[in-house]
């Protein structure tokens, strides 16, 4: 690989790590063609860049982009790299997951939100709601009030046409 290849992977790589708003580092050593090919699929249908990058390309990138010096001390050995850009938690989940199937696939450093996370944090970063899960639950907040105010006017509305009710059969007899 000659200079200027070298230089346009930096460059792919530093413009990755920009944009990104969660990074996950892991091993994949002891993978197959095969199942490294399931995870790539299962990155592609969650809208995640995965990208095997030599570690001093790598780190080269991420000096261009600062904040990420406690990443340098984990590439070591083989490196992949899942690069999310909408959901900071996908990419925990789906490597749980395929760690748990395969025991193959280990992290070994995560980024979300420019916040540094040690691989052993796996299990709680795979828990975290993901953003479609929270935008939900904001949306349900928003929502209880308004449905609460309509049912407590239908209630009103309710017992009105009942008081009513009672006054008319009350004067009809």
């Amino acid at each position: 690989m000659n200079r200027s290849d070298k230089e346009a992977i930096v460059a792919e790589v530093a413009d990755k790590v920009a944009r990104a708003t969660a990074m996950y580092f892991a091993d994949f050593t002891g993978l197959t063609v095969g199942e490294a090919s399931e995870l790539r699929r299962e990155f592609r249908k969650a809208g995640i860049e995965y990208t095997v990058v030599k570690n001093t390309l790598a780190k080269k990138a991420l000096e261009q982009v600062t904040g990420y010096d406690r990443v340098y001390e984990k590439l070591v050995g083989p490196t992949g790299i899942a690069f999310s850009y909408d959901d900071a938690v996908a990419p925990a989940k789906i490597i749980k997951k395929f760690s748990e199937k395969s025991g193959k696939l280990k992290l070994k450093v995560a980024v979300l939100e420019k916040q540094v996370f040690d691989g052993s944090k796996l299990d709680e970063l795979s828990k975290l709601p993901s953003r479609a899960e929270l935008m939900s639950g904001v949306l349900g907040s928003i929502q209880a009030p308004i449905s609460g105010i309509v049912g407590a006017i239908g209630a009103l509305a309710r017992d009105l046409v009942n008081v009513i009710d009672a006054i008319e059969k009350k004067k009809a007899a």
